[in-house]
């Protein structure tokens, strides 16, 4: 699929929210969506405009009342994804009931980082999100610059990786900060997830520790396994990576890459399809003392299973690994409409997408139940 139709579907899913949904009032919370925008200094080397600016989705269980729509990526009349019922800048839930519920320090409910794939976007994952928010927890995503279908995607960032985990850390400042979310929000009670590149930031979160020339002598020795090979949403070579590393402010960045990008808060790893686990360094993998929790398919041609999911799950300790029969790396994109099955290359590759979904919810808020505890009515 080349760039530029994903960054039209995705550019789509901003303006486009079809009728209320039935059923949406049966779930415990409506979920809410807002937009913010944060500094992220290092955005300028990956942003093809050379802009500071980070994008950030928060979603929140919203008050009573709020209105939740469809919210699909595509044109209207006629969607390529289907990703959730979300109500828009919906009044926080614990605005509605009363400031008083949310305890004496204003700051109750736990987060969830939540970091998409290589060419994805924050809203992509919405499928996601709301059963988060629905169930009284705040997901806070980006759309991490130079990797995301909404820009032009860049060279650097397509190789600057660990910068992901730096940007849901300032995400996480930003909402903190903001005057509508910080009283809600517990900054020490934090998980990480994500999907793909998404599961590499997650687990870097945790503590894992990227390193390049790990993945290069892997991808040499292994030049057909799916990471190494030219992507979908955008095809790049060693060569235009080390075009890239020659200049000054990438080569800046990159003196950061084997550092500690982990967050102390991080309670717990759920990662969807985890890519690029060959990058990080098996004494790292097995520091992460946090419980770590992945979903991957049996039919993943992207990330596969041997060289990713179970490589992580075999070198982190304590870690529990769910391999779906049939399912593909897409699978854990929102779900993907008729049209979009007859126009995408990504949706030719999902599976049942149904069954990686409920079993990534299910398995997710599980895990972040048992560690970050139920969030507040």
């Amino acid at each position: 699929m080349k760039l530029k139709p994903l960054a039209a579907l995705t550019l789509a899913s901003s303006l486009f929210a079809l009728a209320p949904v039935a059923g949406a009032a049966d779930a415990r919370h409506v979920a809410g969506e807002t937009h913010l925008l944060a500094n992220q200094p290092s955005a300028a080397a990956r942003d093809a405009e050379g802009r500071s600016e980070l994008r950030v989705t928060v979603w929140y269980p919203a008050g009573a009342g709020a209105a939740a729509r469809e919210i699909v990526l595509g044109p209207p009349d006629a969607p390529l994804f289907r990703v959730a019922a979300l109500a828009d800048d919906a009044p926080f839930l614990d605005d509605a009931r009363g400031r008083k519920h949310a305890g004496p320090s204003g700051r109750q409910r736990p987060v969830v980082l939540l970091s998409h794939g290589f060419g994805g976007s924050a809203r992509m994952m919405g499928w996601f999100a709301a059963p988060l928010a629905q169930a009284g927890y705040v997901v806070i995503g980006v759309d991490h610059p130079g990797n995301n279908g909404v820009d032009r995607m860049t060279v650097p960032g397509a190789i600057l990786w660990w910068e992901r985990a730096e940007d849901l850390k300032r995400a996480l400042d930003a909402v903190a900060a903001d005057s509508r979310f910080g009283p809600h929000i517990d900054t020490g009670n934090v998980a990480a997830a994500g999907f793909s590149a998404g599961g590499f930031t997650a687990l870097a979160l945790a503590g894992a520790r990227f390193d390049r020339q790990r993945l290069l002598d892997f991808c040499h020795a292994h030049r057909d396994d799916g990471v190494c090979r030219p992507q979908l949403e955008f095809a790049i070579t060693e060569d235009d990576m080390r075009q890239a590393l020659q200049r000054p402010e990438v080569a800046a960045l990159e003196t950061g890459a084997g550092g500690d990008h982990s967050l102390s808060s991080v309670k717990a790893v759920f990662a969807m399809a985890p890519a690029l686990v060959q990058a990080f360094t098996p004494d790292s993998l097995r520091g992460i003392d946090v419980p770590v929790r992945i979903v991957s398919g049996e039919a993943d041609t992207v990330a596969g299973l041997a060289s990713n999911a179970r490589a992580a799950a075999d070198a982190i300790p304590g870690a529990r690994l769910t391999a779906l029969p049939q399912v593909g790396h897409y699978a854990f994109l929102s779900t993907c409409t008729e049209a979009g099955r007859a126009a995408l290359k990504i949706c030719a590759q999902t599976g049942p997408q149904s069954l990686a979904h409920r079993t990534a919810i299910a398995q997710a808020l599980t895990l972040f139940q048992r560690t970050l505890g139920r969030p507040g009515r």
